[in-house]
């Protein structure tokens, strides 16, 4: 893609970026990189910085401490800095785990959920206050269904629900039960 400036003239050819998360932790980032990176298949720590003398006045960090960690979740790149306690985590953003079967729910949402507080909808908060949502691959497709009453049933089952159980969902866009 070219793009044209003001003056009409060719400016630098736009390439596509990759869009990487930064969470906000205080000083926990690198326990909660290796945390998510023990969970998701194809993870790893890629790299981390470290806090250094200058700027102290300002960030107020001790020489040495971690002040980023590059991950990558299932092929996802993320960034975890440790910005101090003026941030916390709330709801407004959450990372979405469709899961294929009810294994894999109950997978992802025991480890995640590890110390953390289970929400409504296969919403949980992990321990560091992160928000996931553990949910059926296929729950999107139900509830786009055109039959209204097949949708009707597969809300109220799931509106009931903390961890989502892949077999009453199903039973329920089937009309069994």
């Amino acid at each position: 893609m070219i793009a044209t400036g003001k003056d009409g003239q060719a400016m630098q050819a736009i390439a596509p970026h990759s869009i990487t998360p930064c969470l906000w932790f205080d000083g926990r980032g690198e326990e909660a990189a290796r945390f998510y990176v023990s969970i998701f298949p194809n993870s790893k720590i890629e790299t981390m910085s470290r806090y250094g003398k200058e700027g102290f006045e300002i960030h107020g960090q001790p020489e040495g401490a971690v002040m980023t960690v590059s991950f990558t979740l299932n092929g996802q790149a993320f960034t975890a800095l440790n910005g101090g306690p003026l941030f916390r985590f709330n709801e407004a953003v959450s990372f979405q785990v469709p899961c294929d079967t009810q294994q894999e729910i109950d997978y992802f949402w025991e480890r995640l959920g590890e110390g953390g507080e289970e929400g409504p909808c296969g919403w949980l908060k992990d321990k560091f206050g992160l928000s996931w949502q553990v949910f059926p691959r296929a729950l999107p497709d139900m509830l786009s269904d055109p039959d209204a009453p097949k949708v009707a049933r597969v809300t109220k089952a799931f509106l009931r629900m903390k961890k989502f159980d892949l077999a009453r969902l199903r039973d329920a866009f089937e009309g069994r039960g």
